[in-house]
């Protein structure tokens, strides 16, 4: 089935770009918003890719006319908004990447919610972050200890956030509102 046709059968789910909804950061979009959206990608057309199109110009990320083709332009856009919300930059549009399209963040769960004693992938994104911006200066191990704490801190303290040297939601939609 064309994807054209999927979308016919639930264009009455698209939600148009020029008015987005707004979430509270007291209530994460993944709570407040369940999307039912086709997955995307290279190749296809249709009025969920206009949506997506609409949504991607939003995020500044897409400049080219919106006329519902998924190309490669289309794919670099999703790949660098994916980058932008810490996704897996695959350039396909997923139940994740129209949540975070939707909310402007990157969804949490599944994103997680770190603090000391985390380590792993997402460990090492925040360190290059904060690395980048100069509030951690040390080895990017992916161990969350002491200092990856304090540098967090100093990150939450600078964005206004509460400093609990946690990153859950704000401070994962702080870290995606600056250069990583």
């Amino acid at each position: 089935m064309q994807l054209q046709e999927r979308n016919e059968q639930q264009s009455n789910n698209l939600i148009n770009a020029e008015n987005l909804p707004t979430f509270s950061m007291m209530e994460p979009a993944s709570t407040s918003m369940r999307l039912r959206k086709p997955i995307l990608r290279k190749g296809d057309t249709g009025e969920a890719v206009e949506e997506l199109q609409k949504l991607l110009r939003y995020w500044e990320l897409y400049y080219d006319i919106i006329d519902g083709i998924f190309s490669e332009y289309v794919e670099w856009a999703v790949k660098a908004y994916q980058h932008r919300v810490y996704l897996e930059e695959d350039g396909i549009v997923g139940p994740l990447t129209w949540k975070a399209l939707y909310s402007g963040a990157p969804p949490v769960p599944p994103i997680p919610v770190l603090s000391r004693g985390s380590t792993g992938k997402y460990v090492r994104m925040v360190q290059r972050t904060l690395s980048l911006h100069g509030y951690y200066n040390f080895v990017i191990d992916g161990d969350f200890g002491p200092i990856t704490e304090v540098a967090v801190m100093k990150f939450q303290l600078d964005m206004a956030l509460v400093q609990d040297g946690v990153v859950g939601p704000r401070t994962w939609h702080a870290l995606s509102k600056v250069y990583h």
